[in-house]
């Protein structure tokens, strides 16, 4: 044990680790400042009220990436971790669709509600499953009949699971998560190694299934195109149109964006966030920077974020184990997505889905998720140093 943790720290990616701390810790003093009205006026609480939480919730967070930062990624192809890991998913899916919450303030049942924790996200959880439960699987199958062999129909459960998760968050409504679920899947196989051919069958496959689902969806549940998510379609096209209902928050953001300009009008100046703009803590977030940080405030978030990303798929191309490669690939690849649907949303490029921006927005099960995937790269990137080494020597 000594000696692993010997060669741990002489391995240990600091680069990697410093950037994910000082975006939460910048992200905790933007949420302090975003959210003090909110916490005042809707929640009858002290100013530093979201916060306290966020504080609390960054303590479990650094807790979790410890122990998977130390967690040899080996393990997550074990059979007995792959099937701990798929009783959880199933279990927050069953609970989500009994007893969930959040159909009646946000449109989305997304949450639900554990005793002594408070709300938990599924949906955030079904990001990680899916990168570590894929990497595992396909690599468990390539030692058994190559990648160069591997044909979908060998694959079975891993793309079963895929869909019932996919199809467990549209139940939910929850249509960021879902277009980020599909962009990890198809990035972790890509990164396999497959044949580009066995690639693209495996990616029709993929699109088949999720095009049932969404037809499924669309015949008999009717849930897909609430009236809340056609509002925000309608107000994608012309935000202006409808300030006053689906439109408000996208306007409000332009108002933000253009009110702080290159300097930005200082931290904890912002107007918006004083009830012009709904929920400035966690998906507008980045609104309220350009406003009170301006041009310095975007920079720090996108280097910061666009750093992680780079690690992460340079990592994959290093390191000659599959395993590794695919782990970082879907990590980063979920990183991306996020944070290009996130912007895309605040900035108008694309429809608002509800997505939050990592390690920057203010949510529990958000940032303990993405700690624990920090965790987990941050191994991965220390083996593939110590690979590197040894090739070297």
């Amino acid at each position: 044990m000594r000696q692993y943790l010997k060669r741990y720290a002489q391995n240990f990616d600091y680069p990697l680790f410093f950037t994910f701390l000082l975006l939460s810790l910048f992200g905790l003093i933007m949420i302090y400042s975003s959210s003090m009205m909110i916490a005042i006026v809707r929640e009858e609480q002290a100013p530093d009220y979201f916060y306290r939480k966020q504080v609390t919730n960054l303590t479990v967070a650094f807790l979790g990436f410890l122990v998977t930062a130390f967690f040899p990624y080996k393990h997550y192809a074990n059979k007995t971790v792959m099937l701990l890991l798929t009783i959880v998913v199933a279990i927050l899916f069953t609970w989500v669709k009994v007893a969930g919450n959040g159909a009646d303030q946000v449109g989305s049942q997304s949450w639900i509600t554990v005793p002594g924790f408070g709300n938990f996200q599924p949906s955030e959880y079904a990001k990680l499953f899916i990168i570590l439960y894929f990497a595992a699987a396909f690599y468990r199958k390539a030692q058994k009949y190559t990648f160069e062999k591997l044909q979908p129909r060998e694959i079975f459960y891993p793309i079963f699971l895929w869909i019932l998760v996919v199809a467990g968050v549209a139940f939910e409504t929850d249509v960021g998560a879902m277009i980020i679920l599909c962009g990890i899947a198809v990035s972790v196989v890509a990164s396999s190694g497959i044949p580009f051919k066995t690639f693209w069958k495996f990616f029709g496959v993929l699109g088949a299934f999720g095009t049932a689902i969404l037809g499924i969806l669309w015949l008999f549940k009717g849930e897909l195109l609430t009236g809340n998510r056609k509002g925000r379609i309608l107000s994608y096209l012309n935000p202006f149109e409808y300030e006053e209902t689906s439109g408000h928050q996208v306007v409000n953001s332009y108002y933000a964006i253009g009110g702080g300009g290159l300097e930005g009008r200082g931290l904890g100046q912002s107007i918006q966030k004083l009830g012009y703009l709904p929920e400035p803590q966690t998906d507008f977030i980045m609104a309220i920077i350009m406003e009170e940080l301006g041009i310095w405030g975007v920079f720090i978030v996108i280097l910061g974020l666009g750093f992680i990303v780079y690690k992460g798929f340079s990592i994959a191309l290093r390191t000659k184990d599959p395993l590794a490669r695919m782990i970082a690939a879907g990590i980063a690849s979920w990183i991306g997505w996020q944070t290009f649907i996130n912007l895309g949303g605040v900035t108008g490029l694309i429809p608002l889905t509800g997505v939050t921006l990592p390690f920057i927005s203010y949510g529990g099960t958000s940032i303990i998720i993405l700690s624990l995937a920090m965790g987990i790269l941050i191994n991965v990137s220390m083996f593939e140093k110590v690979e590197r080494k040894k090739a070297q020597s």
